[in-house]
């Protein structure tokens, strides 16, 4: 259920600066290693003190843990079993109490000295609630993946308020946790990350805080280079996770309405890529489109499939279990 309306002028401190060294970085992190140079990397590139980043550790098999202390991070060490997305992120935000909590995935790389500044920047407005920056494309990425990170990261930063809703629906609550930020006493008060959701608890945090009357902020000069090619297998699974989460949480659609409108566009968006780039992998992109909208349909439905079968197609397999 949403909450209701909590932000009131007596709620909310003045607009103080805010700096580096009032965020904490959250990394959950699992057999790492390999994607440990370029993570590191970035971080080192922010100027901010090592005791500013914590690694949330689900017992790697590699040495990811012993690299995260060797670099001075706080390592807090769970089993792969209790991990779960919404769940293990508030026990980092219990335990972490910075004014700003910044969740990066291992995968996420920095790629500006100031990226992180840029994203800390946006909390000087005591109404905003959460942010998050421009996810860039890998060098190696093909013009499908690109497009898909040039679509929903663009290069002009935006406000958000629960007014967006009007002209951009579902769109309103997009967020992601692979280089997003919270303020932690927005996130308490509206109840914190789910302890147990098959998808979207960043964008499930950003749709209540927009309902309790905060702001969420896309900051397009906070930059990382994230994106991935996900087969079509992949993408049948991820959307299947997205129609369960859609129909579990009927709230989100109920308050931001549906996403057909944005979907469309972003279809439209690519074919005319496709047309302008790579004319030859139309019926790649158009059979990847179906894909997605049926394993979406299939996810709004999965309340008549049983419970071995939403295994095998869901990403979250474990969700299933517990």
């Amino acid at each position: 259920m949403p909450v209701p309306l909590t932000v009131t002028r007596e709620s909310i401190q003045s607009g103080a600066k805010h700096t580096v060294k009032d965020v904490a970085i959250i990394i959950p992190t699992l057999d790492a290693a390999s994607d440990w140079p370029d993570l590191i990397r970035g971080l080192r590139s922010q100027h901010i003190d090592p005791s500013q980043v914590f690694v949330v550790d689900s017992a790697s098999s590699d040495n990811t843990a012993a690299l995260a202390r060797n670099a001075g991070y706080t390592v807090i060490s769970i089993q792969r079993c209790e991990f779960d997305h919404g769940r293990t992120r508030q026990m980092a935000a219990g335990k972490i109490e910075f004014p700003i909590l910044l969740f990066m995935t291992q995968d996420a790389v920095l790629t500006a000295p100031d990226s992180i500044c840029k994203l800390v920047e946006a909390f000087d407005d005591p109404l905003v609630g959460c942010a998050y920056g421009r996810q860039l494309p890998r060098p190696t990425a093909g013009p499908i993946e690109k497009h898909a990170r040039y679509f929903n990261y663009p290069e002009h930063s935006s406000i958000v308020t629960l007014r967006s809703r009007e002209t951009v629906g579902m769109k309103a609550f997009f967020i992601s946790n692979s280089f997003a930020a919270y303020r932690r006493d927005a996130l308490l008060d509206v109840g914190g990350f789910p302890s147990d959701i098959i998808f979207g608890e960043d964008a499930y945090v950003a749709a209540r805080m927009l309902l309790a009357g905060y702001k969420k902020v896309y900051v397009a000069d906070a930059t990382v280079v994230h994106s991935h090619d996900l087969s079509l297998r992949e993408e049948a699974k991820r959307y299947f996770d997205i129609g369960v989460f859609h129909s579990r949480e009927s709230w989100l659609l109920e308050n931001f309405g549906h996403a057909t409108g944005e979907g469309k566009r972003f279809v439209l968006s690519e074919i005319k890529m496709l047309l302008r780039t790579k004319p030859y992998l139309l019926p790649y992109c158009l059979l990847r489109t179906a894909t997605k909208l049926v394993s979406y349909k299939l996810g709004r439905r999965e309340a008549v499939l049983s419970s071995a079968l939403k295994r095998r197609i869901s990403m979250n397999r474990p969700y299933w279990s517990r």
